[in-house]
């Protein structure tokens, strides 16, 4: 990815738009194809040069044709005709993005893959489900990992949209009114490049097409975090749920050799914030001046790459993180049977409504025996239901056995699993 947003590849897509004007513009009759064929066998650039020509010039372009003429000799005339900087410009950063754009997708597709193995591994395994960090009823992890799942799915869709969306380019000249070249020309550059013409340019594409880009970055990378969160609370000591994979060898305190960190979520969650800082510059880039300024050029030689290659890191990150992710079973177990099935409170209630209980008397009751076991050593809401003489005069203890049956909660969980192939 990094090599996507360095100057060398830049130039690259620059000589990528200007040789296939040059080529549309020959198959239309505007210039000589002998021209072309001595441009294309000819043409190059050398970034160092480039830099000192700009120097002189302080045109980041017209260095750029500079050097390329020092290689083409008389043909270069041909190049950059009836164009504009922002022809180039904006072209060629199309060509990045849509690379970019393709790098990020197979890295969500292996995110994708890693998530749906660990649902398959963990469809079964029963663990709480949690509401304001509360416990609330039992799910499995499969199914919180297909909550995962299904968003990424999301991702890539959004990641798939996005791609069109920036894959246009502008071949229309100053303010965009191809008063120096036809539209023809256009068209056939960008059907040579891989892109769709700019419905309406003006001088430049307009910016709403890259904060599109960088809001879909910022909003996979949103994804990510939620996810490095969730692995933050689980593998809380207290918690221990999930482990991030610690390897031999790696330490995790300078101070207390016991530590072991959640070091790769710690750094997605981190990483998320700058990308969604970049969404808002992203955002005001979109009111330029009249047909352009380059009020926001300054800005996407910042945020363009940093964005695309912080989250292709966070996409390699979170991939390996839930590849080795340590899950324990008999912690999962362990928490869900605090108190005494304290979580089934539910069924008890449901349970008592059905034998003829008004909802307020049901309520009452149950809640008095959870709230009684609720945070005290050794409480026990099954054992204080079972001795309730009211539960007892309406539930048989085979009734009462069904309640605190997990997998009543987990009996419809294979529909959402059908669904996303787990």
């Amino acid at each position: 990815m990094g090599g996507l947003w360095t100057d060398t590849y830049k130039l690259k897509t620059w000589l990528q738009v200007e040789i296939a004007v040059c080529e549309a513009q020959a198959e239309l009759g505007y210039i000589p194809a002998d021209a072309v064929e001595t441009i294309k066998a000819k043409a190059n650039f050398d970034p160092a040069r480039v830099l000192e020509i700009e120097q002189e010039v302080r045109h980041d372009v017209i260095a750029f044709l500079t050097n390329v003429n020092e290689y083409v000799g008389d043909a270069g005339r041909y190049i950059h005709l009836g164009m504009t900087s922002s022809d180039v410009l904006d072209t060629g950063l199309a060509l990045q993005m849509v690379a970019s754009v393709d790098l990020l997708l197979a890295e969500t597709e292996n995110l994708i893959q890693a998530i749906r193995w660990q649902a398959q591994q963990h469809r079964e395994t029963v663990m709480i489900g949690r509401s304001h960090g509360i416990h609330a009823e039992p799910i499995t992890f499969g199914f919180k990992l297909a909550g995962w799942l299904a968003e990424m799915l999301r991702n890539r869709d959004r990641l798939v949209q996005v791609r069109q969306s920036v894959a246009v380019g502008k071949i229309s000249g100053a303010v965009g009114t191809y008063a120096n070249i036809e539209p023809r020309v256009e068209a056939l550059t960008c059907q040579k490049l891989g892109l769709e013409p700019d419905t309406a340019s003006t001088q430049v594409v307009s910016r709403d097409r890259h904060a599109e880009y960088v809001q879909v970055l910022a909003l996979v990378a949103a994804s990510l975090e939620r996810f490095s969160v969730e692995i933050r609370n689980l593998q809380r000591s207290d918690v221990l749920e999930v482990e991030e994979f610690f390897a031999k060898g790696q330490k995790g305190s300078s101070a207390m050799p016991h530590k072991r960190n959640p070091i790769r979520s710690e750094r997605i969650s981190g990483l998320a914030r700058v990308i969604r800082g970049y969404a808002v510059a992203a955002l005001e880039n979109v009111a330029l001046w009249h047909e352009r300024d380059i009020s926001h050029s300054s800005v996407e030689r910042m945020m363009l790459p940093d964005c695309s290659a912080t989250l292709h890191f966070m996409l390699v990150e979170m991939t390996e993180l839930v590849k080795t992710l340590q899950v324990y079973p008999e912690n999962m177990t362990r928490n869900l049977n605090r108190y005494g099935g304290v979580v089934f409170s539910q069924r008890v209630l449901l349970a008592l409504v059905d034998k003829g209980l008004s909802r307020e008397e049901a309520y009452r009751i149950v809640q008095s025996n959870a709230h009684s076991a609720w945070n005290h050593e050794g409480g026990n809401f099954r054992a204080l239901i079972e001795a309730d003489p009211t539960v007892q005069a309406h539930l048989s203890a085979a009734e009462i056995e069904d309640c605190f049956a997990a997998q009543h909660h987990l009996r419809h969980l294979d529909d959402v699993y059908q669904r996303l192939n787990i």
